[in-house]
């Protein structure tokens, strides 16, 4: 280091040390229109609700909890996880009803909606991190290789923690023809890895995108942004509404329970499918994840306070996020579905369904979890999730 690095501010230092996984933050008009969005706000996105982002309680009592022997070993599968065999040669076949989705693990997921192919949250990378050392692991292989995956009209991105948005991955495809759709600022990340910003949309919550005769609208979502410790809020977080000629999907990418469910669903919906986080919940950050109960609740508002269409459940089972079991979202999501008379596919990871078919519904994860105690569950006769959508009952409450 010479002498006149001490002069450059800290700021600049900070940046010169960031690894290209961290992306880029946003600049030049990129900052000019995310400073004139109506959800950007003293500097920083705002929730469409209220949301504390930094874990609350107290740091030791949850490091406790985290690293206990016996906690950590119910976070973890008990044997390999089962993903899907032939899940290449399933896919080579359109889907015979128009709508069919594959679950690769976590949140990513290929929708093959009206003869069109959308990945939605792609992550193949072996860890959800910046660093390819440390962080967490993948606990399962993904199905298949990106390159077997075959061409994609678009990739949608929800926000850009690690386990959503992956550097090797987005590289990959950055070599491809495929579109993005991402949040406002996002593109900053993406830009520095190789995408033209000529393949981007770039969308603020409410704005719509149309690729190859398909829809793609950022919706709001109540959760958070950032790759590194200097976390200055400058990206937005959003879900997402898609409609074809003849499906409407959704995808909640990362948030916690909201009234807007309501509206998305009013104005977007009905959905023959969500794909709806369940995982990674914790009553140490209720406000950016939901539990299984509130997911179930989110769809049902979505679908306009009844149940419809088809749950996909995601955000689980791939990497270990939170201090809760690794089967539970899987279980607590069953229960709920059958408590609301809710259709859910459980898929194992791979494995294509389309819902307006047969779905998958066997509770796979049995085989390699340890048991799962049921807290959740409720005496006969209380009312049921579906009634409960119509309230203000806190469903994360009931753990």
């Amino acid at each position: 280091m010479t002498g006149a690095d001490y002069l450059l501010p800290f700021r600049t230092k900070l940046r010169s040390m960031r690894t290209e996984s961290f992306g880029a933050d946003p600049a030049g008009a990129r900052m000019e229109r995310i400073r004139r969005s109506p959800h950007f706000v003293d500097g920083v996105f705002q929730n469409p609700v209220g949301a504390r982002t930094r874990p609350s309680g107290s740091t030791v009592e949850f490091a406790k909890i985290y690293f206990h022997k016996e906690q950590r070993a119910r976070r973890t599968p008990t044997g390999t996880v089962p993903v899907h065999a032939t899940t290449l040669a399933d896919l080579a076949a359109p889907p015979a009803t128009g709508l069919r989705l594959t679950w690769m693990g976590h949140s990513s997921v290929l929708a093959e909606i009206d003869g069109r192919r959308i990945l939605f949250d792609p992550v193949w990378g072996e860890r959800c991190s910046p660093f390819p050392f440390a962080g967490p692991k993948r606990l399962h292989p993904t199905p298949l290789s990106l390159a077997a995956l075959g061409p994609v009209d678009v990739v949608v991105i929800s926000h850009d923690h690690y386990d959503h948005l992956d550097l090797p991955t987005i590289r990959a495809l950055a070599g491809t023809d495929t579109v993005f759709a991402v949040p406002l600022g996002v593109g900053a990340h993406l830009e520095r890895w190789g995408v033209p910003t000529s393949r981007m949309h770039e969308l603020d919550w409410n704005e719509t995108a149309t690729v190859a005769g398909i829809s793609l609208t950022a919706t709001p979502a109540r959760h958070f942004c950032g790759r590194g410790l200097r976390n200055q809020q400058h990206t937005l977080w959003a879900s997402w509404a898609v409609a074809g000629p003849e499906h409407r999907i959704y995808h909640s990418g990362d948030t916690g329970y909201f009234p807007g469910f309501r509206d998305i669903g009013a104005e977007h919906g009905p959905f023959d499918a969500t794909m709806i986080q369940i995982g990674a919940y914790s009553e140490y950050w209720p406000d950016i994840h939901m539990t299984p109960a509130e997911g179930m609740r989110a769809h049902l508002d979505l679908q306009g306070g009844r149940p419809h269409g088809v749950l996909l459940p995601i955000h689980w089972g791939t990497f270990n996020l939170a201090p809760h079991p690794w089967a539970e979202p899987g279980e607590w999501t069953k229960d709920a579905g059958e408590e609301a008379g809710q259709a859910v596919a459980f898929p194992r990871p791979g494995e294509p369904f389309e819902p307006a078919g047969k779905l998958p519904a066997e509770a796979w994860w049995r085989a390699v979890s340890q048991p799962i105690a049921h807290p959740w569950r409720r005496p006969r006769g209380a009312e049921s999730v579906a009634e409960t959508s119509r309230g203000d009952m806190d469903l994360a409450g009931e753990r």
